[in-house]
């Protein structure tokens, strides 16, 4: 059912680096977003894809993780993940990306989740040094960064606490915490 895989498709930030994922399963991947709807089916969307350890470590150097978590929130060593694709939008078909690239890293991330890998879409990136050490041509922007691997950490889906936080955590087991708002605080209803 779709609720159980969005509930298992969480941000992991931590994966079995030992765990190498093959090209083929990110091309399998990106093949989900042929199917994605495209605003004005312009289909804008480019990928970049990389299994290659010296390729990763570029992309994992130009990339922030967890803000919330300070340096724990940053893999170590043999946590790292060992896929990663780069959406990019090509400017030569259009300006406007529309919400296209979110549909497309939800689509792959919930691929991933379906066949027991994980992963988590990062838009904190250093473009321009990515761009230029990745020698990615001008006529692409690039949009975001999904990590893929092994996941390796525990994810807890848990209430939002009566303060109001939505900040996420660990705790001493390395258990990774994330607060939900109730369906309650989500739908408006103007006519009450």
């Amino acid at each position: 059912m779709l609720k159980d895989l969005l509930m298992k498709s969480r941000s992991y930030r931590r994966y079995d680096e030992s765990h190498v994922i093959d090209r083929q399963t990110l091309i399998d991947l990106v093949e989900l977003t042929r199917y994605c709807p495209s605003g004005m089916n312009m289909q804008p969307l480019r990928y970049y894809i990389s299994v290659d350890p010296k390729i990763n470590s570029i992309i994992f150097e130009n990339t922030s993780w967890a803000a919330a978590l300070g340096p724990a929130g940053r893999p170590a060593d043999g946590e790292r993940p060992t896929g990663y694709i780069l959406i990019l939008g090509d400017k030569r078909l259009t300006q406007n990306f529309f919400c296209d690239h979110g549909i497309a890293a939800q689509s792959i991330l919930l691929g991933a989740t379906e066949i027991g890998l994980g992963g988590i879409i990062i838009a904190t990136v250093k473009r321009d040094i990515l761009m230029n050490a990745l020698a990615i041509p001008d006529h692409f922007e690039l949009l975001l960064c999904l990590a893929i691997g092994k996941p390796v950490e525990k994810i807890v889906i848990e209430e939002m606490p009566a303060d109001g936080s939505h900040k996420y955590w660990r705790d001493e087991q390395r258990v990774h915490h994330v607060p939900k708002r109730p369906l309650s605080e989500l739908i408006v209803n103007l006519n009450d």
